[in-house]
């Protein structure tokens, strides 16, 4: 099950309204639905996965939106972390989606030997790129509004959300759109 809600910082405090991600296809088209409810002021988008990923869209004005994924391979098995997970916050050159045939290791392996590898755990193949199940993305996304890097990486994805809207003094209007 998803979440997903919109934050605005305004002259009176937060702000919350819920929002359905139906019609949001790409991440400019979620960053302009963060710019309509407030031009000008810090917009987050927040949303979740139950118990499997959280994700936060900040938006300040005209800027480029700042994004943080808790579990990117978790994400990219979800048509909502998709939208986050660009190619720039993967580390990806943009339009590398097709490999170059000669370039791929179709067998498996280097030189035909099995590899060994501890991390192969802890990736998970989407769309032929391994993805990490690990945090992407700007740690210091909410560091100005009180949530440290050090608490935005401990934080427990069942319970996200909840903890940064504690932290942002925004956790009574955020639950009043759950």
């Amino acid at each position: 099950m998803y979440f997903a809600a919109l934050l605005a910082r305004t002259e009176d405090g937060w702000e919350a309204s819920d929002t359905e991600l139906d019609d949001v296809e790409t991440l400019s088209d979620l960053t302009d639905l963060a710019r309509e409810v407030s031009e000008e002021d810090t917009v987050l988008v927040l949303i979740e996965q139950e118990d499997a990923w959280f994700g936060v869209v900040r938006v300040d004005g005209e800027e480029d939106p700042r994004i943080y994924v808790s579990d990117a391979a978790a994400a990219a098995r979800s048509s909502y972390g998709e939208i986050l997970l660009t190619d720039e916050l993967l580390g990806r050159e943009p339009g590398d989606d097709d490999a170059d045939l000669d370039s791929l290791d179709l067998d498996g392996t280097e030189d035909g030997e099995p590899e060994d590898s501890e991390d192969e755990e802890d990736e998970e193949t989407v769309s032929g790129e391994a993805v990490s199940h690990s945090p992407v993305g700007d740690r210091d996304i909410l560091a100005d509004l009180g949530v440290s890097e050090k608490e935005l990486l401990a934080l427990d994805e069942g319970d996200a959300l909840s903890t940064i809207a504690e932290a942002l003094g925004a956790a009574e209007v955020l639950e009043t759109v759950r």
